[in-house]
């Protein structure tokens, strides 16, 4: 099943983990990621904590936590290769309350691209120092 796939057919809890350039570390819960055509992963980003480390550090983290019994899931290692600010094509991809059916407006959204570096299990495997970049 490719990725695209997967988060299109699984629900769940998605934390992404970013840290400015002092190494100061943040968690946010997150939906689920968009899979692009050219297999990078998209996330719609508010300007908060997470976008504002990312524009210091390029490098994150993606802990997908699939819904049912057991430990399930994904963990994927990002870098950040660009962003747009693109708001119907942000809205377009919003799987959520879409503020320009309500008539509001809301805080500025970024979709964010990364390339996925690696991708693990969401349990395992053990630790291989040899690994530890793809």
């Amino acid at each position: 099943m490719s990725l695209k796939e997967y988060f299109e057919t699984h629900s769940g809890i998605g934390v992404l983990s970013t840290a400015d350039a002092e190494g100061n570390v943040d968690s946010a819960v997150y939906a689920r990621p968009h899979i692009m055509e050219d297999d990078s992963m998209a996330l719609i980003m508010r300007d908060r904590l997470s976008h504002h480390n990312l524009q210091s550090n390029p490098r994150a983290a993606y802990l997908f936590i699939q819904d049912g019994d057991g430990y399930k899931g994904k963990r994927f290692f990002l870098s950040k290769i660009r962003e747009e600010q693109d708001q119907e094509k942000i809205q377009s991809l919003s799987r959520r309350f879409r503020h320009s059916e309500q008539g509001l407006n809301p805080e500025p959204r970024f979709l964010v691209y990364f390339k996925i570096d690696r991708e693990l299990p969401l349990i395992g495997p053990k630790y291989d120092p040899d690994r530890t970049k793809s």
